[in-house]
This record gives C-alpha cells, sequence and structure tokens, in this order.
C-alpha cells in the first residue's frame, strides 16, 4: 500500500495499540479485497456500486496516509 511506510505499518500491526490506524488498514484491505471480488466475478453488480466502494477506498487510504505522516513525523 505505502511502500515507504511498510516498516511503520507492520509495527503498527504488531503493537495494536493505535486503534484508528489499525482500522483504517484493515478497512482499506477488505474495500480491495471486496472490490477485486466484485470485478472477477463480474455478476450484475453495477458500476456505480463498485464506482463508490473505489471512492471509500480512496477516502480511507488518504485519511490512513495523513495518519502514517503525522505518525512517521511525531
Amino acid at each position: 500500500m505505502f511502500s515507504e511506510y511498510s516498516d511503520l505499518i507492520a509495527r503498527l500491526k504488531v503493537e495494536g495499540t493505535h486503534h484508528r490506524a489499525l482500522h483504517l488498514i484493515a478497512r482499506h484491505e477488505e474495500l480491495d479485497q471486496q472490490i477485486a471480488g466484485m470485478e472477477g466475478r463480474n455478476a450484475s453488480i453495477s458500476h456505480a456500486e463498485i464506482g463508490a466502494l473505489k471512492k471509500e477506498k480512496l477516502r480511507v487510504k488518504d485519511e490512513l496516509y495523513a495518519l502514517l505522516r503525522e505518525l512517521a513525523n511525531a
């Protein structure tokens, strides 16, 4: 996801103390899997539904990136 913060993400996962970061990481991974599954099935899923999930994933990614930058500079 963010190669420059891979060590920080790994540390946050191990420590398990920063709940907001952990929630955002998990949510991003969840959305990524959900989108991939929907696109892979190519079922009766509308482009609007997938688009909405992609927008949510981007919002989560932006928030997580800002948080990681803040934590890295602390």
